[in-house]
């Protein structure tokens, strides 16, 4: 949502780090109630320097630096929140909220449920998810459908700076708890964003790709692997259609559905364990909503159904390519 078609047209390039430390900051100074608190996310300007430069310009009693102790500052964040402050607190990675996720399942989720409405909480939970090259099992873990399956919470993967920023800023303003999942891997990748204010409301899926032959759902970091399969298709004369979910929960059912009823194809794409993730659910929308528009099974494309492996060629096995896509799509079109 663009504040007029001018200011939609001047544009410039921002890492992706940047787009996340802008759309903090620009909000810190709309709103002083909001702040941020994490691990490191002060002095040394964030692990992945996400908030470079907001400690001098907000001081340590907004931008705060935490012990490493996620169930207690997560408390924290819930409790301020209750109390009219729109906290943002940075895990340093997904697979650090398991420490702090009684929190926010018990507590920030159901609140407002159980306080009969009279406390909402306006928290954003952010932070990197997923693999991140050789960091292992236990540092390589993506809990999007984890956090998408609890009522009361929003999760938004973005793909791109420009989303991310938008889609950050609306999380920000949001009066109900938001997961917002980053990737180590995409903080140095660059892409254009609008010059001045601007939002992207949750729960938009966006087409980024037309086509007419198959439909290719996705988001997050591992989309780009759905971006090379369908140039690579496109030499063959396939045309992918490709949907950045963008919000996770909720979910765009009626994007996919307009596409899938025009291409008859679906295939989805997530970086993900196989077993009742993002995917299935999609999956499961779509054969309830549009069996009858479908001229093939849809296929989903996951990780391997083990822990990630530290191993660089277990590794490039275990995660979804380029080529599984391309696989994907050459099944779903009978080639």
């Amino acid at each position: 949502m663009f504040q007029n078609r001018k200011e939609a047209l001047q544009m410039k390039t921002l890492q992706f780090r940047e787009a996340i430390q802008e759309a903090m900051s620009e909000e810190m100074r709309r709103d002083d109630t909001i702040y941020l608190m994490g691990e490191e996310v002060a002095e040394y300007n964030g692990a992945y320097k996400a908030s470079k430069g907001m400690l001098d310009e907000f001081g340590a009693k907004r931008i705060i630096d935490t012990p490493i102790s996620e169930l207690g500052f997560s408390g924290v964040g819930v409790g301020s929140a209750m109390n009219g402050n729109r906290p943002i607190i940075e895990f340093m990675t997904f697979n650090f909220s398991l420490v702090g996720i009684d929190q926010i399942i018990n507590n920030a989720a159901k609140m407002r449920q159980m306080s009969g409405g009279q406390f909402n909480i306006p928290i954003v939970f952010r932070g990197p998810t997923a693999s991140a090259g050789q960091l292992a099992a236990t540092h390589s873990q993506a809990f999007e459908s984890w956090y998408a399956n609890c009522p009361g919470l929003k999760v938004v993967v973005p793909s791109n700076p420009k989303d991310a920023k938008g889609l950050l800023k609306s999380a920000i303003r949001d009066d109900d708890p938001v997961i917002f999942m980053e990737s180590e891997q995409m903080y140095g990748d660059k892409g254009e964003v609008p010059e001045g204010e601007y939002l992207i409301p949750l729960g938009v899926a966006e087409v980024k790709r037309k086509g007419a032959d198959v439909t290719i759902v996705s988001f997050g970091k591992i989309i780009k692997a759905a971006y090379k399969a369908a140039e690579d298709l496109a030499e063959e004369g396939i045309e992918c259609e490709i949907i950045d979910l963008r919000t996770v929960r909720p979910m765009d059912h009626e994007t996919i559905l307009e596409s899938v009823k025009k291409t008859n194809r679906l295939v989805v794409l997530e970086e993900a364990w196989p077993f009742g993730n993002i995917a299935t659910e999609i999956t499961y929308q779509v054969q309830s909503q549009a069996f009858d528009y479908l001229d093939a099974p849809i296929v989903k494309i996951n990780t391997g159904d083990t822990p990630a492996p530290y191993s660089p060629e277990l590794l490039k096995e275990w995660l979804p390519s380029p080529d599984d896509v391309v696989k994907a799509v050459k099944k779903v079109m009978y080639k």
